[in-house]
């Protein structure tokens, strides 16, 4: 493969259309192989009686090997491009989906969804990757909007839906289901994104490795707010709102399913909103640290008031928290538009790196803390509450990082 350095290029408006269908496709399928832990979870307990740390660490094994291909995709999505970056890693995703739908011990499920992780762990970076590449700002701003809603819409169908399937195929024939699916968005991706190419090579201080980027102030400035807020939003949603939902508020599986279809449901409003927004927010001087300023204290207060109500704090109230956690969502392009364009696949893929190093730290954490509150007498129900007030204390220390460190991006 040869090496194709970076270039920014303006696409047409039925191009970057017929790209974003392509990769919204894919996209949609990663982030419901990511939520749909939190629907099988009752499954999955129940066949292979899982603790609730071992259920964080089946569901953590995704982002754990999303985690680990962040910094060699930065590279590769520089070097090579975003198309043939993306295309390689659905290949991976698609024999993982079948490996997971083959397994038969806790191991092997742990295996394959760690194989899962790795292979889409491109379908967010590669599109940040080519629109910031060949979009203006505003376009960014909105595309990133709408492939998070696309993500939305992907854990909207790992809820009731995925419900719905169960008894038809079964956990495993859902995964087949997904692995054609792959199949097909890698057909629609090489049919529908442009090919990479590069007539410019990249300035010297453009090349290189991660310190320049690690170091930057705007970078760590955002970084407790990606590993802890913005990762434990990810954390909740895809996993710890289901057994929330049965374990603190007593619902059945069934009812938890329609919970967790409010909250998706939710989110993806919010993100389509966003996208709407966003540019004329920016058109009237409104930047994106001032909103993650205002924003975030008003889903501080929404989790406090969660667990202080406890088994009332019904999806609803998680709905609430979970679009008042949008507002660090806008951290993501903004990081990129940070950078040029030669290092964009770099910088967005070690923002991503932390952020999902958080999701797999909190749904483990969370999980652990849960087991040990329990071994020392509170119910599992209290347990639960007190986890996620030390999750609460974690986010207000990120947010207190971000306030006092201003610097511009």
């Amino acid at each position: 493969m040869t090496s194709v350095p970076p270039v920014a290029q303006t696409a047409t408006r039925s191009v970057a259309v017929a790209m974003f269908l392509a990769f919204a496709f894919a996209y949609f399928f990663s982030a419901l192989l990511r939520a749909v832990t939190a629907t099988l979870a009752p499954a999955f307990s129940a066949e292979l009686g899982l603790s609730s740390a071992d259920l964080g660490l089946l569901a953590g094994a995704y982002f754990l090997g999303f985690s680990a291909m962040q910094l060699p995709l930065g590279r590769w999505l520089d070097s090579f491009g975003p198309r043939r970056v993306l295309l390689a890693f659905l290949g991976v995703a698609v024999l993982a989906c079948g490996a997971f739908a083959l397994a038969t011990t806790f191991a092997g499920l742990w295996v394959a969804r760690s194989l899962i992780g790795v292979g889409v762990s491109a379908c967010l970076m590669a599109p940040m990757t080519a629109y910031r590449r060949r979009l203006d700002p505003q376009a960014q701003l909105r595309a990133n909007s709408w492939m998070l809603m696309t993500g939305s819409l992907g854990m909207l169908a790992s809820t009731l839906p995925v419900q719905w399937l169960m008894p038809i195929l079964g956990w495993r024939g859902l995964f087949w289901g997904v692995g054609a699916a792959l199949l097909l968005a890698m057909a629609l991706i090489a049919i529908q994104v442009p090919r990479d190419t590069a007539p410019t090579a990249p300035a010297p201080q453009e090349r290189g490795g991660y310190a320049e980027i690690f170091r930057h102030p705007y970078f760590l400035r955002l970084t407790p707010m990606a590993f802890v807020v913005y990762g434990g939003l990810l954390a909740v949603q895809s996993l710890w709102a289901g057994p929330w939902l049965t374990v603190v508020v007593g619902q059945t599986s069934r009812e938890a399913a329609q919970g967790l279809f409010l909250i998706n449901l939710s989110m993806l409003c919010a993100f389509f909103a966003w996208g709407v927004v966003m540019p004329r927010l920016t058109q009237r001087g409104w930047k994106v640290d001032r909103l993650i300023t205002l924003g975030v204290p008003v889903s501080l207060v929404v989790l406090a008031a969660a667990i202080a109500l406890g088994p009332r704090a019904q999806a609803a109230h998680w709905a609430a928290w979970c679009v008042s956690c949008t507002f660090v969502s806008l951290s993501q392009p903004a990081v990129g538009q940070a950078f040029p364009p030669a290092q964009a696949g770099r910088a967005l893929s070690a923002f991503n790196l932390v952020i999902f190093l958080g999701v797999f730290c909190t749904q483990w954490g969370i999980g652990l803390a849960i087991d040990a509150l329990v071994a020392t007498g509170l119910s599992r129900p209290d347990a639960m509450r007190a986890s996620f007030g030390l999750f609460g204390l974690a986010s207000v220390g990120a947010y207190l990082w971000f306030v006092m460190r201003r610097v511009d991006p």
